[in-house]
């Protein structure tokens, strides 16, 4: 028996913001799944943007992630521009991490932090 990960749920004030956001980022629209949830498909995972309010949750405040959520992407210039252009703050440059990863961090929109890791030099720390 296996267990995957199969959703990460990322908070936003905005769902039709996020949407806008994340597809610029992505290169790709998502879907709407409901009044406050907007899913965009990253590899065998789904990324959900979450706006509690216009899902009717009117007593959650949305907050950000306490940290990064990581993905892995075949051309991480092209990425730091898209996210730069579509509204992050805090886009660091990219670099080389002690561990090995070509990666930049940022912030989305609604101060959920955000990485973009080279894919060819992700590291897992797991043997396989």
């Amino acid at each position: 028996m296996t267990a995957r990960l199969f959703r990460v749920i990322l908070q936003v004030g905005g769902l039709d913001s996020a949407a806008n956001f994340y597809g610029e980022v992505f290169g790709e629209t998502g879907e709407r799944v409901s009044g406050g949830r907007h899913y965009f498909k990253c590899g065998d995972t789904i990324l959900a943007c979450f706006s509690p309010s216009e899902d009717g949750d009117h007593d959650i405040s949305p907050r950000p992630n306490p940290d990064n959520v990581y993905f892995a992407v075949d051309d991480l210039a092209v990425y730091r521009d898209r996210v730069s252009t579509a509204g992050a703050s805090g886009v660091s440059t990219i670099e080389v991490r002690p561990w090995g990863e070509r990666s930049f961090y940022a912030l989305d929109p609604f101060g959920n932090p955000i990485c973009f890791v080279d894919e060819t030099t992700l590291f897992t720390g797991i043997s396989e």
